[in-house]
């Protein structure tokens, strides 16, 4: 195999495990409160078509990305006031989350755009374009000398293809999502604020007995997880593809989950987690059958490796997770 081929590859899991990032943190902050949050799915989902159906509409990717994470937050909202408020089950709270995005994306979008559950394809100011940087070979440089790109990759170095490939040529919520990884690791362990929420994860009786509101801290939590969805779901759709169709997000906030569980809660690990699986991705679709020595490995069997390593982990084969000790209990004040 080429070096080159090998860049291509790792570029492709950058892409690939961007949303699965973003999604991962997301669940990181709400678990981390003690929330646990299955509906991640359904609210990159429900971003996912609202940051497509408002770029289509008014032509502007910025007003999508706000329009996916505002209903990520509504989504998220519903969440917390079920499971926070009214102390009900987080799992059930999650699920119906999930219900609820799959079955009303499909029939907004048919109400909007009568194309069977789809949004218009996107182009222009109504997608992210890609972040090209200084002297990085891009489609500018194949514009301008009519060569394609891996012809003028492969006349320069190892260096230059790494920096052009694996570096350059993202949008720009690529580069948030890993920026949000040391942020989220700051946050979490070297500020007040996340000291309390991993407190309110472990033992919320303390954090109330300090003069601190529980209750708003996992409301804060939420609200994050519900950022953090909404730009992975805008992500898949005005970055990733060009518009939404039915069941886009296909399974990716299970995966989140998966990764989180196999990071053990830590955004470093979380991070490897995500490219890991985002590698897995990356191959199935560049190789859409595998040769080992005569033995030819079909493409379906390399689409299901992410989701048959999510069963996996969950399974308890990489070793024990201990999630946060008060996650999925209810908080009830003493008085």
């Amino acid at each position: 195999m080429e070096f080159l081929t090998v860049i291509q590859i790792l570029d492709s899991t950058i892409r690939l495990a961007t949303p699965l990032l973003l999604a991962c943190l997301a669940g990181l902050y709400s678990e981390r409160a003690g929330i646990f949050d299955i509906g991640l799915e359904g609210k990159m989902l429900m971003s996912a078509f609202f940051s497509a159906a408002v770029a289509a509409l008014t032509g502007s990717v910025w007003l999508g990305l706000l329009a996916g994470i505002a209903s990520s937050l509504a989504l998220a909202g519903l969440h917390g006031l079920a499971s926070i408020t009214f102390r009900g089950n987080q799992l059930i709270s999650g699920v119906a989350v999930n219900f609820l995005a799959a079955g009303m994306t499909v029939l907004v979008a048919q109400d909007w755009f009568q194309q069977g559950g789809r949004t218009p394809s996107l182009f222009g100011q109504g997608r992210f374009e890609s972040a090209e940087f200084p002297l990085a070979i891009g489609p500018k440089d194949s514009e301008a000398t009519g060569r394609p790109v891996s012809e003028l990759m492969a006349e320069t170095n190892i260096l230059h293809q790494v920096y052009s490939e694996l570096f350059s040529g993202h949008s720009i919520l690529v580069y948030v999502a890993f920026l949000a990884v040391p942020v989220t690791w700051w946050v979490l362990f070297r500020t007040r604020f996340g000291l309390r929420l991993r407190a309110v994860g472990e033992n919320p009786a303390a954090v109330d007995t300090a003069g601190v509101s529980v209750v708003g801290l996992r409301y804060a939590a939420v609200a994050i997880c519900g950022v953090l969805c909404g730009i992975a779901g805008a992500y898949l759709a005005t970055a990733l593809q060009a518009g939404f169709v039915k069941d886009m997000t296909a399974g990716r906030g299970f995966i989140a989950l998966a990764a989180l569980i196999f990071a053990k809660w830590r955004p470093w690990h979380a991070m490897g987690a995500c490219l890991l699986f985002g590698l897995l991705q990356a191959v199935a679709l560049r190789f859409q059958n595998i040769d080992l020595g005569g033995v030819v490995i079909p493409v379906q069997v390399m689409d299901a490796l992410p989701y048959v390593l999510t069963v996996v982990i969950l399974a308890g084969f990489v070793g024990k997770a201990i999630p946060p000790r008060a996650g999925g209990e209810p908080y009830v004040k003493e008085r």
